[in-house]
């Protein structure tokens, strides 16, 4: 899905992906975007910044909670702080403009490749105090009680339940989640932990993820 309210992104992006075999639907404003990507449920998501009725920052925040949809920033902006802004509430890549088209259609390819491509290749449930993770039914309990999370929260957290003490490092987490072709920062592996440790806050728990300074993250036993 295009996401942009300028007519031209639309023909130009377009024309590139229907050379490439990729279908495309369009949308002109942020309601529209939000609208349709839960009426189409795109396999991809191309999001300008500026877009008008709500701004792409919203809608990013807004389909993230509840879907794990591929998102690439389009912006006008190349300052480094609205990279990491755009990384942080969720996006998988961030492109400026002006762009070619041509590149744009390379990166959403290469997200399309690693999002279709599963590289978490272990047993598909793990269990760990009481934590229970199955990727197969896409189901996380904690304490026996149901925690809604994203696909890559999900591969995050199992890879974490299946070495308890090992630490990962960003490059290997990103490597085993997003893909060795990932255009974007390590700092989105932070902002999926963030996310993480959020949800599964709880007082009563005998463990955590624990950041390992300038390293990665570990799953400890407190």
């Amino acid at each position: 899905m295009i996401c942009d309210d300028q007519q031209s992104v639309h023909e130009t992006v377009g024309e590139y992906l229907k050379l490439n075999g990729i279908n495309y639907i369009s949308a002109y404003n942020g309601i529209e975007a939000i609208e349709k990507c839960q009426e189409y449920s795109p396999d991809l998501i191309l999001l300008d910044l500026m877009m008008p009725k709500m701004f792409g920052e919203e809608v990013c925040k807004e389909i993230r909670k509840n879907s794990d949809v591929p998102i690439i920033m389009l912006s006008a902006k190349d300052d480094t702080i609205d990279k990491i802004l755009g990384l942080e509430i969720g996006a998988d890549d961030y492109i400026t403009k002006p762009f070619s088209p041509r590149e744009v259609v390379t990166r959403i390819k290469t997200v399309l490749r690693r999002a279709t491509t599963s590289t978490v290749k272990e047993e598909c449930e793990v269990k760990f105090r009481d934590l229970e993770i199955n990727l197969d039914t896409h189901e996380v309990k904690l304490k026996g009680e149901p925690i809604k999370i994203t696909p890559k929260e999900m591969k995050i957290l199992y890879m974490l339940a299946s070495s308890p003490g090992s630490i990962f490092n960003r490059e290997h987490i990103l490597s085993e989640v997003w893909g060795y072709d990932y255009f974007g920062d390590t700092r989105v592996v932070d902002t999926q932990i963030k996310r993480l440790r959020k949800k599964l806050q709880r007082d009563d728990l005998s463990w955590e993820i624990r950041s390992v300074y300038g390293v990665g993250y570990k799953l400890e036993v407190l």
